[in-house]
């Protein structure tokens, strides 16, 4: 992918998120070029490391969940009011979609299920 050239007196005019790609990329020239030494040191590199060598985690069990009751009645509160518009929404979605089905295959009206109440 081709990189977007800009010109120098241009920078403080880029975008927030070209102006950061402009920073990792100089970043990373200049660690490329700080990494690799001009020399090589005598080391012995030790490989030997086993997928055993990690410590294993500690086990946790929740006990307790310490939340007060007010404030998680209102939050189940507000739940059910933030679903009310989705609910209506979905209703929505789903009658226009029956419609629109029932236009181009009116055969469709046949296999309808009729719910009845019966009168007491």
């Amino acid at each position: 992918m081709a990189d977007p050239q800009f010109s120098s007196t241009a920078d403080d005019d880029l975008p927030r998120t070209l102006r950061r790609e402009r920073d990792a990329r100089q970043r990373e020239a200049l660690g490329r070029s700080l990494d690799a030494p001009s020399y090589r040191a005598n080391e012995t590199a030790d490989y030997a490391h086993g997928p055993f060598d990690q410590p294993t985690p500690e086990r946790v069990t929740v006990g307790r969940i310490d939340v007060p009751f007010f404030r998680l009645m209102l939050f189940f509160i507000k739940a059910v009011f933030a679903a009310i518009p989705a609910l209506l929404l979905l209703g929505v979605l789903l009658w226009l979609a029956g419609d629109l089905l029932m236009t181009y295959f009116p055969h469709l009206v046949k296999m309808q299920i009729i719910i009845k109440v019966p009168n007491p």
